[in-house]
């Protein structure tokens, strides 16, 4: 088993040969070249050498030469040899390890490089050559036939195993780089849209508190404005209440800021609740001091409601009713809220003319209603009515889906 400080070596390895390929190389043919001049002067005890005549210096230069181009034509690099080889092997030089060096290393680029069917190809058939010479030749009559057979045949059958076996060890590290170049887009990706999500959440949040409060004390502050002068009474009314409007605005928007810088650190703040249909009393008292009577039925038994869908159906209430007073020329709305089944039904209905300032596509109000509902698993309508006015239906599920993230709890 490879361990994990012979990886490292074996890495920096390649990274020194892929940087000077071509110094490697060369080293390695003249390394070849010296083996192979050595094995030609090997001969079997008792028998005489073949002649000097330089023949075999020769083959063998011309077959090392062909392996500098090894990375681009394995396939030329393995026939070259394979042919100076069994020319060498035929004029009576003994077959050994060291003869054989450049056909070995072809051998091992070609399985480096190629395919194994190719490889499969050009290593049986230069094992059937070469082999075929050394039974043929004189260099290794002593011998028997097996030996002559069986070593050649093995000698060539090792380079080849050990270039299937770097280029497996290739494949995986690509591999292992390559899901690892995955998982680390993955992350990235997810940490993304966590954050995108978690903006829109923010988003939603902040608008649902700064634009139901802002618009309360707007409408507050006009109707006072209005009644000065022939009611002051219930104008320092409608002001107390704009008062008690705009610290309420302050109350929750330090809550949703709070929420966003708690980090969860022992001893801090506790964080209030968040707000439920449990506080429509309270959201259609600061309706009626801005001038719009709302009506609350309830229909079916109440069911108790997750904290996520306590928070949506609120918010979304909150937002129609928010809607009401800044866009329609209405005095009074109706909430109506239905239990059945498993799920929530929530209806908001105005009768009143839409203003003219508040043309369709002018805020976000119906886009958020609508991602809250969907973020539970629920379902949102809203659209002006064919007898007049506006309306508001949603049906959310008693418990959010499982499969869907729960909305929000934050305080705001």
């Amino acid at each position: 088993m490879t361990t994990i400080p012979e990886r490292r070596y074996a890495d920096r390895l390649e990274e020194f040969t892929d940087r000077h390929a071509f110094l490697v190389d060369l080293t390695t043919v003249l390394a070849l070249m010296g083996c192979a001049t050595f094995g030609s002067s090997l001969t079997l005890p008792g028998v005489a050498p073949p002649a000097r005549d330089g023949t075999a210096t020769a083959l063998l230069g011309v077959s090392c030469l062909v392996l500098l181009k090894h990375r681009t034509h394995p396939r030329t690099g393995v026939v070259v040899t394979t042919l100076c080889t069994v020319a060498a092997v035929g004029f009576g030089y003994l077959v050994t390890p060291l003869l054989l060096a450049p056909v070995m290393g072809a051998l091992y680029w070609l399985a480096t490089a190629t395919d194994r069917r190719t490889t499969r190809a050009y290593g049986l058939t230069t094992m059937v050559a070469v082999s075929a010479a050394a039974v043929f030749g004189h260099s290794m009559d002593h011998l028997s036939l097996l030996l002559r057979t069986i070593g050649p045949f093995f000698w060539l059958l090792l380079p080849l195993a050990a270039g299937r076996g770097t280029r497996a060890r290739r494949a995986y590290l690509k591999a292992v780089q390559a899901r690892a170049e995955h998982a680390e887009r993955t992350r990235e990706e997810e940490a993304r849209l966590r954050v995108t999500e978690e903006r829109v959440r923010i988003a939603r949040e902040l608008h649902d508190v700064v634009a139901h409060h802002m618009a309360l004390a707007n409408a507050q502050a006009g109707t006072a404005a209005h009644l000065v002068r022939t009611h002051p009474e219930q104008s320092q009314r409608i002001l107390s209440e704009l008062a008690g409007t705009t610290s309420a605005a302050l109350r929750e928007l330090k809550a949703a800021l709070g929420l966003l810088r708690d980090d969860d650190t022992p001893g801090s703040a506790p964080l209030d609740p968040s707000p439920g249909l449990a506080r429509l009393p309270e959201l259609v008292a600061a309706c009626a001091s801005a001038g719009l009577t709302v009506t609350v039925t309830t229909e079916g038994e109440p069911q108790p409601l997750s904290p996520g869908v306590d928070l949506t159906a609120y918010r979304i209430v909150q937002e129609a009713l928010t809607n009401v007073t800044k866009h329609a020329a209405a005095e009074s709305a109706r909430v109506r809220l239905a239990y059945t089944g498993a799920r929530l039904l929530i209806t908001v209905v105005n009768d009143g003319p839409g203003k003219p300032e508040a043309g369709p596509g002018r805020g976000f109000g119906v886009v958020g209603m609508r991602e809250r509902a969907l973020s539970i698993g629920g379902e949102l309508c809203a659209g002006p009515r064919p007898q007049g006015g506006f309306e508001v239906t949603t049906a959310l599920p008693l418990q959010p889906s499982a499969h869907l993230p729960s909305a929000e709890g934050s305080p705001a």
